[in-house]
């Protein structure tokens, strides 16, 4: 081992152990490899001379790590009475700058992104007992604004569920019926937010995370165009998926959160393209949608029920006086988009979240440490406390690695460009497409007499109109479009990749149409 800096030849631990002959033997085994006499030998050798080397060195070296720039305490958690409808995993008080585009806003932030000092559980007991060393850029970001944080949101069981209730710290409700889903997985955001707990909140969405819980909360919910918001300091499901966002009772507030999150991570997310470029989406705001064109999309209302049609066919058609011409158009891959999502979300999120300890490989960008250590840790000591989902997407997941290798994920991704361009080439002749968010209204917790299935659909029949957009990067915003029954129906809106502003214009037309 090479010595450094005040080195005087002491005894030290290595950073690495070196695998023995019969642990060569049994990898050689595994992989059916034919080794001669020798080989393993000089293996372990080679590697033992690598790790005493280059790896020790990296042990050793001082990483860059993100800052943390605002003063805090570690906070608390809620008690059950002081937590209305269980949306608050820990509750904190971080005052941001003394000025800025958020200074008087309150927020609370989805517990899947990290908040230095702050417990962070990520909805699984898996990760129970993990503090954060690092902000978040999108929190750094918010408190340099000068937002004030309050405490971190509960999140779906390792962000897994379109539902609300993997939680294990229990279900969140709805707070239009307590015993209906709030959606998910960011429910607790979208709670916190349509109770008036805080001003804004950011969720994240990876198959629909945003879009749900702020449809069925009756919220305003926005999925950014892939790369526009940082993703760094969040815990992945699927890189080519992730995505950080707005939650807000106004399109106003939406159009100020994402001003304040937007922008070029300095190459620490590999998502963002070099040279992106920010507006300021709240000087956009107010436009007249004259000779503006708008899509209904036909197959993104196949399927779903009658009065969510209706709802949101009536809410679309109100954006005529505003001066939009709304017509119907089609886009027959759509109703295949949920297919092409499933394998990248799937086996993408097992590769990711499971063998790649929570950030995976082959990207360039910051790796929080820390966060791959824990989850690494809990998937091998503690897999009996992972919900029925995650079991279900490691068994999945593993099972096709090992039978067809990455051969569907990667025809997957294929069709995905495929389904992009159609989408694309819709938004050629329209300036924003527009479809229910979801195909029905929050429906009823599970119970205990609920059987496995119906938890399954429960939690993840709603994304067939939200997930495709995750996997094609599309701009999408759902906005409450009406209700039925006294529940909330989110209309969504899609726009062109990095014309977020379109779709926000055209929800703030839509909020003014309805004299907010």
């Amino acid at each position: 081992m090479a010595d450094k800096p005040g080195d005087v030849g002491l005894f030290r631990n290595r950073a690495a152990r070196t695998p023995n002959i019969a642990e060569l033997t049994d990898l050689a085994n595994e992989f059916g490899l034919h080794c001669e006499d020798g080989e393993l030998e000089y293996y372990k050798e080679h590697i033992d001379e690598t790790l005493a080397a280059s790896y020790q060195i990296v042990n050793d070296l001082v990483a860059p790590t993100l800052p943390v720039k605002y003063p805090r305490a570690p906070g608390f958690r809620p008690e059950p009475e002081d937590n209305v409808c269980n949306a608050w995993y820990w509750r904190c008080d971080i005052e941001g700058a003394k000025d800025g585009i958020l200074k008087g806003k309150t927020l609370a932030i989805k517990d899947n992104v990290c908040v230095a000092g702050v417990p962070m559980m990520n909805g699984s007991k898996i990760m129970e007992g993990y503090v954060p060393d690092i902000d978040a850029t999108v929190v750094t970001r918010i408190l340099d604004a000068g937002g004030r944080i309050l405490g971190k949101t509960n999140c779906e069981h390792l962000c897994f569920s379109g539902s609300s209730y993997t939680n294990d710290t229990g279900a969140t409700l709805n707070p239009f019926d307590k015993a209906r889903s709030a959606g998910g997985s960011s429910a607790g955001s979208a709670v916190a937010v349509a109770n008036g707990e805080v001003d804004m909140a950011i969720g994240g969405d990876q198959g629909g995370s945003i879009r749900i819980p702020a449809s069925w909360c009756g919220i305003v919910g926005l999925k950014p165009t892939w790369g526009l918001v940082p993703y760094t300091g969040a815990v992945p499901i699927e890189t080519t998926c992730d995505h950080l966002g707005p939650m807000t009772r106004t399109v106003r507030d939406c159009a100020v959160l994402l001003e304040a999150i937007a922008g070029f991570d300095d190459g620490q997310d590999p998502r963002q393209p070099r040279g992106l470029k920010v507006p300021k989406y709240t000087s956009l705001l107010d436009v007249k949608l004259d000779g503006w064109k708008i899509g209904l999309l036909t197959e993104g209302f196949t399927d779903c029920d009658a009065d969510v049609q209706s709802v949101v066919r009536a809410a679309a058609e109100q954006l005529n006086k505003a001066g939009a011409t709304v017509e119907e158009t089609s886009i027959p891959l759509h109703k295949h988009g949920i297919a092409i999502w499933s394998p990248i979300c799937t086996e993408g999120a097992y590769q990711c979240m499971v063998r790649g300890a929570g950030l995976g490989y082959h990207n360039k960008g910051y790796y929080s440490e820390s966060m791959m250590k824990k989850l690494s840790q809990g998937y091998k000591s503690e897999p009996k406390q992972l919900s029925e989902i995650m079991k279900l997407v490691i068994l999945f997941g593993k099972y096709m690695e090992k039978a067809y290798g990455n051969q569907f994920y990667g025809r997957a991704h294929n069709l995905n460009m495929k389904l992009t361009k159609a989408y694309d080439e819709a938004l050629k002749k329209y300036d924003v497409i527009i479809m229910p968010t979801l195909p029905y209204k929050a429906p009823l917790l599970p119970t205990k007499d609920s059987t496995i299935k119906e938890r399954f659909k429960n939690a993840l029949g709603m994304i067939k109109n939200t997930a495709p957009f995750d996997s094609t990067g599309h701009p999408a915003l759902t906005i409450n479009a009406g209700k039925s029954e006294g529940l909330p129906i989110g209309m969504m809106i899609i726009g062109n990749q990095f014309e977020d502003a379109k779709v926000i214009q055209v929800a703030y037309a839509f909020e003014q149409l309805q004299g907010k």
